[in-house]
């Protein structure tokens, strides 16, 4: 299969690295050669320098025999228009990424449809959606589902209350009350050394547990509740939320949880705006103000609040209203990041999950268009990292053996097994069979070798 990706930047990057990883013939083209060039020097891909909206520039990297086209630049006109322009010249499926949500309505897609452009990505509605779902799960600051909801890959930070401090991997009671069925795995840990630096730690059966580690598990549907038990806490209803930014985030946001009965206010600086919104939204609280004030945040109930969310245009607005809401006692905080750097600050910091929009979309591109065994994908914010679900066939080089077969003991691991419509945290003598849907997790410089694995 050919794909043109085109854009080099964040989110044209990490798609290309994962289908660089299942698909031989990737080419990503974009006008800035330090990107393309550093593109050409980290993956197997290949960089042309062209303008995506050059009918020229297509056809000379040959768009006629391209199986999938997808524009990626942070130009919402610049997508449609080189997605339309692909289609014509003969790609035989397009995507492109937007920015203003009105193109995903009902009544737009027969105008998206005769522009030739078979399916739209939006990382604002991305965005909104993993923040509500986190809302609604008041231990984590990650969550991923597999397999149509048979297993979640869930993150969290170990706090004081944690029922499995100091307690070793092995100790840790993980299974269904006749103890035939277990409930949940580690799959990894981010440590804090005495020297400040994060180290990452693949659990093993003397693995020990400790205060602060942020700790990422692959659970059973059925284990979510028993993720609770050993972290010390109970499922909690945020019911008053803050919001600050009144984007296209921040109001997608504020409806979802309204619509699921939380009580929203929502904070946004532009005085104009904000009227605007309160015209629009006359079911929502709007306040003109600075999230970062912290005298208008006491005067707005910061202290009553449960959840504090920031989705501004700025990271480091969102970063330090967070932190400001933080040291208030609002119980979790979301903060919405636009540089993938600033991710790895999140356990550092003490905010309870950061939101890139340009990973999301990555990952949310290429469960699109993936073929063969991968069947999905989610990266793990704090680390280099990814976990994958499978799908075996018959000549898959781990049909029909056991878990412990698997030859990579200590950067990817075998974390979870759905058959059927039962999912299994696998023992090392489970043998996994065809059609079995298997969830790995595995260091990003490993998956090259992961997937060909499972191919």
């Amino acid at each position: 299969m050919k794909i043109l990706i085109g854009g080099a930047g964040e989110v044209g990057f990490h798609l290309a690295k994962l289908l660089s990883n299942e698909m031989n013939d990737i080419v990503i083209m974009d006008m800035d050669k330090d990107k393309l060039l550093m593109i050409e020097n980290t993956l197997d891909v290949m960089a042309y320098r062209g303008d995506i909206t050059s009918f020229k520039s297509l056809r000379e990297v040959g768009i006629d025999d391209t199986d999938i086209f997808i524009s990626v630049t942070h130009l919402q006109n610049t997508n449609l228009t080189s997605a339309s322009i692909a289609k014509d010249l003969g790609a035989k499926r397009t995507l492109a990424r937007i920015s203003n949500p009105e193109f995903l309505h009902k009544e737009n897609q027969f105008w998206v449809q005769g522009m030739g452009i078979d399916a739209l990505i939006s990382p604002e509605k991305l965005a909104a959606d993993e923040i509500y779902s986190l809302v609604q799960q008041s231990a984590f600051n990650a969550m991923h589902p597999f397999a149509n909801g048979q297993l979640f890959m869930v993150g969290t930070v170990l706090d004081a209350d944690c029922k499995i401090l100091d307690k070793k991997y092995k100790d840790m009671y993980l299974t269904t009350k006749g103890g035939e069925d277990k409930l949940l795995m580690p799959i990894a840990i981010i440590r804090s050394n005495e020297r400040g630096e994060y180290q990452t730690i693949i659990p093993e059966a003397e693995t020990e547990f400790k205060i602060d580690d942020h700790v990422y598990f692959i659970v059973k549907k059925a284990g979510i509740l028993e993720v609770y038990k050993i972290l010390g806490k109970k499922q909690e209803y945020f019911k008053n939320v803050i919001v600050l930014g009144g984007g296209s985030i921040g109001v997608k946001v504020s409806k979802l949880l309204k619509d699921n009965k939380h009580n929203i206010k929502l904070l946004e600086i532009n005085r104009n705006k904000a009227f605007d919104l309160a015209d629009d939204l006359n079911n929502i609280l709007i306040i003109n103000g600075d999230g970062r004030d912290g005298e208008l945040l006491l005067e707005e109930g910061i202290s009553d609040s449960d959840a504090f969310i920031a989705v501004t245009g700025s990271s480091e607005t969102n970063i330090m209203s967070c932190l400001l809401a933080k040291s208030k006692g609002v119980k979790k905080t979301i903060a919405l990041v636009e540089n993938i750097d600033y991710i790895h600050l999140s356990q550092e910091v003490g905010i309870n999950a950061f939101i890139n929009k340009k990973l999301l979309t990555a990952d949310s591109i290429f469960r699109y268009i993936r073929q063969g065994s991968v069947m999905d994908v989610t990266g793990i914010s704090d680390l280099d990292a990814e976990v994958l679900e499978f799908r075996i066939h018959e000549n898959s080089e781990i049909a029909n053996k056991h878990v412990s077969d698997f030859p990579f003991k200590e950067d990817a691991i075998i974390a979870g097994i759905v058959r059927g419509n039962d999912g299994f945290i696998p023992t090392k003598d489970f043998i996994i069979e065809p059609k079995d849907h298997v969830v790995v997790f595995s260091q990003a410089n490993l998956i090259p070798r992961v997937t060909k694995y499972f191919k």
